[in-house]
């Protein structure tokens, strides 16, 4: 052998050593000229990106399966247009492992292993955007980030985003439209309160010619299941959403100029250098991969120093059933000591509780409440010039003055925290306004549950403040519509695989008045059935959750569901989907400690009964709360053997409950 041929060989061998070197940690990286491969830790998941014709595309596959094709990405901003005319100069692949906890969430601890690839690329000015992906074995988060200008430019405008997403053809949805600017009650939409659909055909026009907002849950036939959404948004970027599709491709839009009574831009002002949020891909072939997904917390930083504001817990809330003339001092005084008597950890107080009980008496209702270990939520509307709601407490939440002395006096009378209302909009003034919020609120000490209100975008682990959301179709249609009782059912079998997927969502579950008014003759009618109700409170995760129990119900209905109701955590350690499918039924299993609850409810009008196995219920004895005669409950004990066969019979709008002793 020569001395020139010994030397390839000898380059060969080392090559072929670092391949299988980056094989074992999981680093594969094919590159070609502007086309790269890179893989997830376990080699399942792919993405290529590619620079063809000066214009970058991403792709995504599972399995050596296209679930999502070349789809377009970038963005046109003030210091240069990034989404043709770009040419790949380098990139960078590496390991990302980090365990972090969570103290308010479905999970409590997370081992994030993903694969990092990094890519720069010009544009025919030289300008450089970075664009970074993270990808796991389930899920592919990217963002993208502009560095520091050589000429000492330090400000961007960002226009818009060239970034979409191409889905297969035969593809259907479960998503929600966006609601025109200025819409709804008071002019408070857009609020992510609209219906999703259900199996619809993309390319559908969606309801208000708007598009979407997150999070996207798409059925791909016999590939799987893929669900889109965003997180990392604080006051460094607008809440994006997803268009119209167009021949199977959604794209990223900014908020509409007339959201927010048309306060503030919406575009981005940004300093340099500037990251803006992660849209994250989850997919798989089966709907775990959606549920017990944690990408909207896997990329994104606590961003205060504080780790820990509240104690996750239940509360009563008057409101609901009892509408605002409840917001009474004698009435709230009612819903304390049901708060005591279920062992919830807070009472709600809403609306008009500043002219309906006032100051004064309203820190007498603290110290009533805290003799009775309850703590206190108050009510208040967002405000500023965005909202016409005539609901008060108002202009105490809009301004840092007019905010930081209102919470003072909050945590001089013991308020333990508060749900802020109305929002109406997407735009970067107004996720300033959150961020604002959530941390003056750190410093006072008092939890944050929004309403009226956009998607919590990584909030859980950025803010810990932040307790919960509305941002879905929540519990007062109930009420306010016999509609959205009718079809609740189905509606319930869709947010777990969708918006609960993503964040805490405080829908305000659990209900057992047989019509929904303090007048037992009035108002809209239940349609569920007991047990199903009680199954929402382990199907639903809210780190608080509002009960819609009434004082009423403790003497008409037994007491084994409220036994129920005073233990049931409302924060996880761990989350498992055992079966189920958007409309039709749902069986979810949360563990707190060592115990695990499971719910199970038939989101359909017909009886259905499902086989399914338990494997952490191997030798325990279990409680099981199910449908009885009529809406009315039964209670059964089980001792588990190692055989953990369990049929559910669920009735129509049934549903099921098995905790462990």
């Amino acid at each position: 052998m020569n001395l020139y041929k010994s030397k390839v060989y000898i380059f060969n061998l080392r090559f072929f050593a670092l391949l299988m070197l980056n094989f074992l940690l999981g680093l594969t990286c094919i590159h070609a000229q502007n086309k790269i491969v890179q893989r997830s830790p376990d080699q399942k998941l792919s993405l290529e990106l590619e620079i063809k014709e000066g214009k970058p595309t991403c792709q995504i596959s599972y399995n050596d399966k296209v679930f999502m094709d070349k789809s377009p990405l970038g963005l046109i901003t003030s210091v240069g247009d990034f989404t043709q005319g770009l040419k790949l100069k380098s990139y960078q692949v590496k390991q990302i492992k980090e365990r972090y906890n969570l103290s308010h969430s479905k999970v409590s601890s997370v081992n994030y292993n993903a694969n990092e690839l990094s890519c720069w690329l010009v544009n025919s000015k030289n300008d450089a955007i970075q664009i970074i992906f993270r990808i796991t074995n389930r899920d592919v988060a990217f963002s993208y980030h502009l560095p520091k200008r050589k000429n000492g430019e330090t400000d961007a405008t960002i226009e818009s985003e060239a970034t979409g997403f191409q889905l297969p053809d035969g593809s259907t949805t479960f998503i929600t439209p966006q609601a025109p600017a200025g819409s709804g009650w008071e002019n408070t939409k857009p609020s992510y309160e609209e219906a999703y659909t259900i199996e619809e055909p993309i390319n559908t026009k969606s309801k208000y010619g708007l598009g979407y907002t997150y999070p996207a849950l798409f059925h791909l036939g016999n590939l799987g299941w893929m669900m889109i959404s965003e997180t990392g948004v604080n006051q460094n970027y607008v809440g994006t959403r997803l268009s119209d599709s167009k021949d199977g491709l959604y794209k990223v839009s900014f908020p509409q100029s007339g959201e927010n009574k048309g306060v503030g831009a919406n575009t981005v002002t940004a300093k340099l250098p500037f990251q803006p949020s992660w849209k994250t891909i989850t997919l798989g072939t089966n709907l775990s991969a959606i549920v017990e997904s944690t990408a909207a917390t896997d990329v994104v930083k606590p961003l205060s120093a504080q780790t820990k504001i509240f104690n996750p817990g239940r509360a009563t809330w008057s409101w609901i059933v009892w509408q605002d003339a409840s917001c009474n001092y004698d009435d709230q005084v009612t819903f304390i000591d049901l708060a005591a008597t279920l062992n919830c950890e807070y009472i709600l107080i809403d609306a008009l509780w500043d002219t309906q009980i006032g100051r004064d008496k309203m820190a007498e209702l603290v110290k009533y409440a805290s003799k009775k270990n309850v703590g206190v939520l108050l009510w208040y509307n967002s405000n500023g010039s965005w909202n016409s709601a005539p609901q008060t407490p108002k202009n105490l939440m809009n301004t840092a003055e007019a905010r930081q002395n209102e919470m003072a006096w909050l945590q001089k009378i013991g308020v333990k925290g508060m749900k802020v209302d109305f929002f109406g909009g997407d735009k970067q003034v107004t996720m300033k306004l959150y961020h604002d919020i959530l941390m003056d609120a750190a410093k006072f000490g008092l939890s944050v549950n929004f309403h009226g209100t956009t998607l919590p975008r990584g909030w859980e682990r950025m803010y810990p403040a932040f307790a919960t959301s509305e941002s879905v179709m929540a519990s007062e249609n109930l009420v306010f519509e016999q509609s959205f009782a009718d079809r609740y059912a189905q509606t319930a079998t869709i947010y777990p695989f969708t918006r609960n997927a993503v964040a805490s969502m405080d829908f305000g579950p659990v209900f057992l008045n047989d019509r929904l008014n303090r007048d037992p003759k009035k108002g809209t009618i239940r349609k569920t059935t007991d047990a199903f109700e009680i199954a929402t409170g382990v199907l639903f995760f809210s780190a608080i959750q509002h009960w819609g129990i009434t004082p009423e119900n403790l003497k008409e209905k037994p007491s084994f569901l409220f036994d129920f109701l005073k233990v049931v955590p409302t924060v996880w350690d761990e989350t498992k989907l055992i079966d189920g499918y958007p409309g039709k039924f749902c069986i979810l299993a949360r563990r707190k400690g060592v115990k695990w609850y499971i719910a199970a409810v038939n989101g359909e009008n017909t009886a259905k009964k499902v086989k399914v196995t338990f494997p952490m219920l191997a030798g325990q004895n279990a409680i099981i709360i199910s449908d009885g005669i009529g809406k009315d409950a039964k209670l059964d004990t089980k001792k588990f053997d190692q055989n953990t066969m369990f049929e559910f019979d669920l009735a129509p709008n049934g549903g099921t409950v098995i905790y462990m002793k």
